[in-house]
């Protein structure tokens, strides 16, 4: 069959796949895995491990405020290998740390790692070669981070208890760092105007248009744009971390553990579902009412969670909860994409994902302290689900701001 030639940059987008799926496997859901390890076998407590994994995510956030200006000056490839080198490192100092002060040492190399292979990494490995195509890539790439939540998950278990912590970590970080080593050279490397390409496989004009200046991140963080969709998100992605860091103990009292672990991964497979469903009905649709309406379905489940107490209904609360994970992560890029200007995309994306992750990192201990305070989880959950509907009034309340900023802009 003699087609056209497959574009480039969806091989691009399925490169980003893996690599997201190494990024959360290691980044995000890897501390979870390192705070049950270490605790059993150092026996060291919750709150020592926890606050190390807490600078984990803070100092990454850091980071990737100015991710844009170390692609600039190393490329992208370049700090995407230079990521995953650099999460091998802090693996191995997680792994071999004999007293609780030496995990923060390891969280130096373990949060750049994070910050220069993560959300904001994706958005830019993609964005250059997608415009009319980025929500359908967006979506492929961060699938990716899905992915790596059920297949570490296993993996990091499987491979602790056969060949012991240190092991297991100087595997998979040797392993990432080959594996990424190559998709930076093979596809992260080349840019759309290296292969005479325009986005989306178009080709290139002849005519190029002039960039716009740049704005100053004080200039982004003063427009009421990215106020409201910075607070939105930020909101949301804490009252989801904050659950799904509770969600397994919250099961297991009506379905066993083995029960609760298989709710959980059902839903984070349904976050793959709803990212994906999302990507391709987009379009040109209202991406501020997707996001409300993926705000108004996790609010549902999390109410289900709330009163349910059987399988039926707490099953159905893991899906709708499960069908919004995704989106949390993928839709902030897409936003951009349609309120500001190309030159300012990765830039504003790395402020959000870096106040989201700022933001975040508190929520699992603050879920806790409700819960402690309670002895129950209606409480917690009822405070996830006003934060999510305070996150859907304010994604709301910036459609009349971006409408007035883009007239006057």
């Amino acid at each position: 069959m003699g087609g056209a030639k497959r574009f480039f940059g969806w091989s691009v987008a399925w490169a980003a796949f893996a690599l997201a799926a190494f990024a959360w496997g290691i980044g995000f859901y890897g501390p979870s895995i390192f705070l049950h390890t270490l605790h059993t076998s150092r026996g060291w407590s919750i709150s020592q491990i926890s606050a190390a994994i807490t600078f984990h995510f803070l100092l990454s956030a850091l980071l990737i405020a100015y991710l844009p200006e170390i692609h600039r000056r190393f490329g992208i490839a370049g700090t995407t290998f230079g990521g995953a080198v650099l999460m091998g490192i802090g693996l191995i100092g997680w792994s071999g740390a004999w007293q609780p002060w030496q995990l923060f040492v390891a969280a130096v190399p373990s949060a750049a790692g994070w910050a220069t292979t993560s959300g904001a990494a994706l958005n830019a490995i993609v964005a250059r070669w997608f415009e009319r195509d980025r929500p359908k890539a967006i979506g492929l790439a961060f699938n990716g981070a899905s992915v790596g939540g059920v297949a570490f998950v296993p993996l990091w278990i499987f491979l602790i208890d056969r060949f012991g912590l240190q092991i297991a970590a100087l595997s998979v970080g040797a392993t990432a760092a080959g594996v990424v080593a190559f998709l930076s050279a093979v596809y992260f490397n080349p840019s759309p105007a290296s292969l005479g390409l325009a986005p989306d496989g178009d080709a290139a004009s002849a005519s190029v248009s002039k960039p716009r200046p740049r704005l100053s991140r004080s200039e982004i963080v003063r427009t009421p744009r990215f106020q409201t969709l910075s607070a939105a998100f930020a909101l949301g992605l804490f009252a989801q971390i904050g659950l799904l860091a509770h969600l397994i103990v919250r099961l297991t009292p009506d379905v066993g553990v083995a029960g609760a672990g298989m709710l959980v991964s059902l839903a984070t497979a349904c976050a793959v579902v709803g990212r994906t469903l999302a990507g391709w009905w987009i379009g040109n649709h209202d991406r501020r009412i997707a996001a409300a309406v993926n705000f108004t379905i996790q609010i549902i489940g999390v109410l289900l969670l709330i009163i349910g107490n059987g399988w039926v209904s707490l099953t159905l609360g893991c899906v709708l909860f499960g069908l919004g994970i995704g989106n949390l992560i993928s839709l902030p890029p897409l936003i951009v994409q349609k309120e500001f200007n190309r030159e300012d995309v990765v830039t504003v994306v790395a402020l959000i994902v870096a106040i989201n992750q700022a933001v975040f990192a508190f929520a699992p201990a603050i879920v806790g302290v409700f819960r402690d305070a309670t002895s129950d989880y209606v409480l917690p959950f009822a405070m996830v689900a006003c934060v999510q509907l305070l996150a859907t009034i304010i994604v709301l309340l910036g459609r009349g701001a971006t409408a007035s900023s883009k007239t006057s802009g």
